[in-house]
């Protein structure tokens, strides 16, 4: 990614940020953005290792048996969501060989691509499925490694709204524009790091802070740098 995509990056993120937050304050929001941004790192790094384990038997995106399905992603089924209700009984095998290869296991449902597909159709899961997914994460899928990683936000906060609905709508509303805004943009690593520093020092600015007091949390630059550790290791 180069200098100029990596402003447009943050930019883009910034302005979405800005444009979405509404009353909530800029600590309260930035730990949102952060986290699904954080999220979508994750999600990207295993589904790119879900698609070099399986080669060809990787689905492409499959379309719901429902009436009104499209062609345009909004009503599909992602593909690790497709290969796990066709292959039942290779499930075990498959996670097995993803913690020996990529050191963790994403749900398929708890994906950013299977998240940012509720967030489009505006389904009244995704609340409930965001909540499974953060829990599944921190307690199950790299060990005692990810505990608390996403323990700085409330999905539960009257800050997204009073009742369920009305905070499954605000959080339909926020990933929806994070995924469009981030689909043209890389994953990488290096762009998580660029993107989360243009963030923490706006986030600083609009509340009035310096951007020192914005640091990465510890626990998200001590759990980068174990899958960056890891994945420049051979597998047992």
């Amino acid at each position: 990614m180069n200098d100029q995509d990596q402003k447009q990056l943050g930019k883009t993120l910034w302005n979405i940020a800005d444009q979405l937050r509404g009353a909530m304050n800029a600590d309260d929001f930035r730990d949102y953005m952060l986290s699904f941004l954080f999220l979508r790192y994750l999600s990207d790094n295993y589904e790119t290792a879900a698609k070099k384990e399986l080669g060809k038997d990787y689905p492409e995106w499959q379309e719901l048996p429902a009436p009104g399905a499209k062609q345009d992603g909004s009503r599909m089924l992602p593909p690790l969501l497709a290969w796990y209700a066709n292959n039942p009984d290779d499930i075990t095998a498959f996670e097995k060989q993803m913690r020996r290869k990529v050191h963790y296991v994403i749900q398929p449902p708890h994906l950013w691509n299977s998240i940012a597909n509720l967030a489009r159709t505006q389904s009244g899961e995704l609340l409930n499925t965001l909540q499974a997914g953060f829990k599944y994460i921190e307690n199950e899928s790299f060990e005692s490694t990810f505990n608390g990683l996403f323990s700085e936000i409330n999905l539960g906060s009257d800050k997204l709204g009073r009742k369920y609905e009305d905070r499954n709508t605000t959080l339909c509303r926020i990933i929806a524009e994070i995924a469009k805004g981030l689909a043209e943009f890389s994953s990488s690593i290096d762009a998580l790091g660029d993107a989360y520093e243009y963030l923490i020092g706006q986030f600083a600015a609009g509340s009035g802070k310096k951007a020192g007091e914005f640091y990465t949390p510890q626990q998200i630059s001590d759990i980068l740098s174990a899958i960056v550790t890891l994945d420049s290791q051979e597998p047992a």
